[in-house]
């Protein structure tokens, strides 16, 4: 009876992935059946079944136990991301979990359902696994349990081989296993050399602040300087910048769609062909800051109690002189505290570097705005997600059409309070003066607005384009006339054509640096008349002999936001 229980564990575990089984079949006969396809997923799914169930006969316990384990946990991490995500893993999104670790609490208290059900299949493995097998067996079982680990190892180096690919349908046990292997593989034979220092010569010292502003989430069109049907963005001749020179550069293609790679390439730089090794062992913005005699200052209003987010570590912030987290701020008022604290270090008088990244509008979105801000409606439920920043279930949405419908409006009204309420505090509170402010986002947001289905946003396997279109925009710089009319040219001459690319060599170009040393490490900035090849990049972890792919945008494709959402509510609403 003990025996029965322990395969009727570890059968029951490889059907509770029936679900990733029928998805990958469904795709292999999809528009067309794929033979060749089908009988290589038949015969590694058989595969990983024998491992699984080799791994099971070990006699020793404490090799057995430790495997199971280890399997468990690899079948968790994959059925928790596949469960929530709604898509495969691969090496790439595997990659990107790992790098953003500092995330763990918020996703384990907000994706709760997806996770606590795949805590309950890896326990389920963990038990048939590690249950003690039989006794004996004959040459079939040695042959079995001799081939367990073995095949782990061959589909590693299958998934080596074809770039970070090549696990959809299998048991989550052997895939996750399989690509924590790849990974070790991938760390232990990485360039840990020093970064280098930086060699730029920097030519008259800056007196003035420099600010990048990173939002979150930021679909470009939503924002009313790009689309007229946009939400209220304060960045407009209608906002509260009133004298202040702002210069929009209108849709912009970010780096990456997702968040990890489009920060840490802002903060690093790099090009289309160079930012692996750029953001490897290049010095960051902070260094040359810092050499170029500036201060350094962080404002980070996702994260809270020091934790490191977007690539971060101890070194990095070692150059940072002023960090600062927001954690005794409700999230929904986070963007305007962050105003608050950006305009002291304008008025402070000091020359500066300022990051700073937004809440902005990453999902979810029901409780990032309050009620005097629920301009557009019908909208999602609120009352969920009050102290959640990002990470979390994306508001009950079930991938409808009207589900999207509410979903645009309650981001809609973020933007109002996040955007639009962030810059009229700004604008309010700081004085601008010389300083130059340059505002994007990591990246943008897709929102069905096809009607075609789904529940993602952003960082999918297949994006759509608007997930890397973002908004460019330059504000302040107001000293000198001839400065502004610079700004004013590059700014019409770069509308709709420009790229997250674009903006480290502008920053190390404010700070100084010639153009001319510039632009062969980083590229063009944002005055150069250069064409820009608004792409953005599909596959940012672009390792295992696997290259970069990247998604062109043409402009008349992208989504605009639909008028027919929303029924715009103003008798006591802000603006």
């Amino acid at each position: 009876m003990h025996y029965r229980l322990k395969y009727l564990l570890i059968g029951l575990s490889v059907l509770l992935g029936g679900g990733e089984i029928w998805r990958r079949l469904a795709m292999l006969v999809t528009p067309d059946v794929q033979f060749v396809g089908l009988v290589a997923f038949g015969g590694l799914f058989g595969l990983c079944v024998i491992s699984l169930v080799g791994i099971s006969l070990f006699r020793k316990p404490w090799l057995r136990w430790p495997l199971a384990l280890a399997l468990a946990a690899a079948s968790m991490l994959v059925d928790g991301y596949q469960w929530a995500v709604g898509d495969f893993m691969h090496y790439e999104s595997f990659v990107t979990m790992v790098q953003s670790a500092g995330d763990i609490g918020s996703a384990l208290a907000q994706q709760g359902g997806a996770l606590l059900l795949a805590a309950g299949k890896a326990v389920v493995l963990l038990l048939g696994v590690g249950l003690k097998p039989p006794a004996g067996g004959g040459l079939m079982v040695r042959g079995v349990k001799l081939s367990a680990l073995p095949i782990l190892i061959g589909l590693s180096v299958l998934i080596f081989f074809r770039g970070g690919e090549g696990t959809s349908g299998l048991p989550s046990s052997h895939s996750g296993a399989s690509l924590a292997l790849l990974y070790a593989y991938d760390m232990a034979t990485t360039d840990r050399s020093p970064r280098r220092k930086v060699e730029l010569p920097s030519a008259a010292q800056r007196s003035s602040d420099i600010v990048l502003i990173i939002d979150e989430s930021i679909a470009g069109a939503y924002l009313d300087i790009n689309d007229a049907a946009g939400v209220y963005s304060g960045l407009g001749p209608d906002g509260a910048g009133g004298t202040v020179p702002i210069h929009n550069f209108g849709l912009a293609t970010a780096i990456n769609h997702c968040s990890v790679g489009s920060n840490v390439t802002l903060r690093f730089g790099g090009t289309r062909d160079n930012y692996r090794e750029t953001v490897r062992s290049g010095p960051s913005i902070w260094a040359y800051a810092r050499a170029a005699g500036l201060g350094t200052v962080y404002l980070d209003g996702q994260r809270t109690g020091g934790r490191y987010q977007n690539g971060m570590n101890d070194a990095e912030r070692a150059e940072i002189d002023a960090w600062q987290q927001f954690g005794d701020v409700p999230v929904v008022n986070r963007d305007h505290a962050l105003a608050e604290r950006l305009a002291d270090f304008l008025n402070d008088g000091k020359p500066q570097m300022i990051v700073v990244n937004k809440v902005g509008g990453h999902f979810p979105v029901s409780d990032k705005f309050p009620m005097s801000h629920a301009r557009y409606q019908p909208m999602l439920k609120r009352g969920r997600f009050a102290d959640v920043t990002d990470m979390a279930t994306r508001d009950g949405l079930a991938g409808s059409k009207n589900n999207w419908r509410l979903y645009r409006n309650s981001y809609r009204n973020t933007l109002l309070w996040s955007v639009g309420g962030f810059f009229d505090r700004l604008f309010a509170a700081a004085d601008i003066g010389d300083a130059t402010i340059l505002y994007t986002s990591d990246h943008g947001q897709s929102f069905h607005e096809r009607g075609d289905g789904g529940q993602a946003t952003h960082c999918t396997p297949a994006p759509q384009i608007e997930e890397g279109v973002v908004p460019l925009v330059v504000i302040g710089d107001g000293g000198d006339s001839g400065r502004v009319a610079r700004w004013a040219r590059a700014a019409a001459a770069g509308r709709d054509k420009s790229s997250h690319y674009r903006i480290f060599p502008t920053l190390l170009g404010l700070m100084g640096y010639a153009e001319k040393d510039v632009a062969p490490l980083y590229g063009p900035d944002l005055f150069s008349a250069k064409a820009d090849p608004y792409t953005f990049n599909t596959r940012f972890n672009a390792r295992l002999g696997s290259e970069p792919v990247w998604l062109h945008v043409s402009l008349d494709k992208v989504a605009r936001p639909p008028l027919t959402d929303y029924e715009k509510k103003t008798a006591g609403l802000a603006k």
